[in-house]
């Protein structure tokens, strides 16, 4: 059931929410959060279909806010209501806001929360800096960025880094899961000694930048980041004295697994999609200390501007060519 609301309030969004779900015979008893997408009016339907596939799994109430340009304009909230089987196990409600009620998301969304349920927070563009000290984000148990949105993905990493809260996460981190899972299984055999390793990926690949520490931090010896044509991260290579172990993946879909003295093997490694990424994250709404402690280590580490910059200067300073 479709339902259009036009310069309306939150509880009338509300009350039309609850009408729609007792005509469609649908229980919110079964929803176990909200999720609400903060994105653009470009991007809205990509998210919303996203956020729909992840609810069949994690049964939800979506709220979607698109700030519409213009602050000039008279303030108005409009919003687009689904219930029903086309939603599969999620209610969406798609506000837009208008004019100075742009800068006041929070408070048209708050009254849409489902009552003693988590709240994630979801900017499929690129996000603010600080997620928690958003108005939405202030709002959320767990907060969801994605660094490959941006212009400069690795230097807004660094910059959340900088600003990080507990319940922050990044897609950047999430879609490492299928390597992280891969390396620990490698790893799980006995091996050599490592002395060192190699992270080969597209430039300014954020998610391999976040591997490279991962690993610098685990194992305790350097990672040299390689840049490659892609697609996203295409080779992890750990160095041993009996040779190397090492996962391929040149075409974004199925890895190579090499262990010094063993038969290679082939591991499907497909590219996540969105839905994939957004599902994982709702499994899991408490803090994720690994990312914490890895994205601290981030910060500490200079920049690669950083580094060549000192690199120059000591050059200068030596007098060496």
């Amino acid at each position: 059931m479709n339902r259009d609301l036009t310069n309306t309030r939150a509880a009338d969004i509300l009350a039309a929410l609850t009408e729609a779900r007792r005509r469609a015979g649908v229980a919110a008893l079964g929803m176990v959060l909200t999720l609400v997408v903060d994105v653009d009016e470009a991007g809205h339907y990509d998210a919303v279909h996203a956020a729909i596939a992840a609810a069949r799994e994690h049964p939800c109430r979506i709220v979607t806010v698109i700030r519409r340009s213009g602050e000039r304009s008279t303030p108005r909230l409009d919003a687009e209501l689904r219930v029903g089987e086309e939603t599969s196990l999620a209610e969406i409600a798609i506000l837009r806001l208008y004019g100075p009620l742009r800068q006041h998301a929070d408070s048209v969304v708050l009254p849409l929360l489902l009552p003693d349920a988590p709240v994630l927070v979801w900017w499929p563009g690129a996000g603010p800096i600080e997620p928690a000290k958003d108005g939405l984000g202030a709002l959320a148990q767990r907060r969801v960025t994605d660094a490959a949105a941006g212009r400069d993905p690795i230097g807004t990493l660094r910059a959340r880094a900088g600003c990080h809260h507990p319940g922050d996460t990044d897609f950047a981190w999430t879609r490492l899961t299928p390597w992280r899972t891969l390396l620990a299984a490698a790893l799980d055999q006995p091996f050599d000694r490592i002395h060192g390793g190699m992270v080969a990926a597209a430039r300014k690949n954020p998610s391999a930048e976040l591997l490279a520490v991962w690993l610098e931090w685990r194992l305790g010896v350097p990672i040299e980041r390689k840049v490659t044509k892609g697609p996203g991260i295409t080779e992890v290579r750990l160095s041993t004295q009996s040779g190397d172990i090492a996962i391929t993946r040149p075409d974004g879909r199925l890895a190579t697994l090499s262990r010094p003295g063993q038969p290679d093997r082939s591991v499907p490694l497909p590219r996540r999609s969105t839905e994939e990424l957004l599902a994982e994250e709702m499994r899991r709404l408490d803090p994720d200390d690994i990312y914490s402690a890895v994205l601290s280590r981030l910060a500490a580490q200079p920049s690669a501007e950083a580094a060549s910059a000192t690199h120059d200067a000591a050059t200068e300073e030596s007098g060496t060519p």
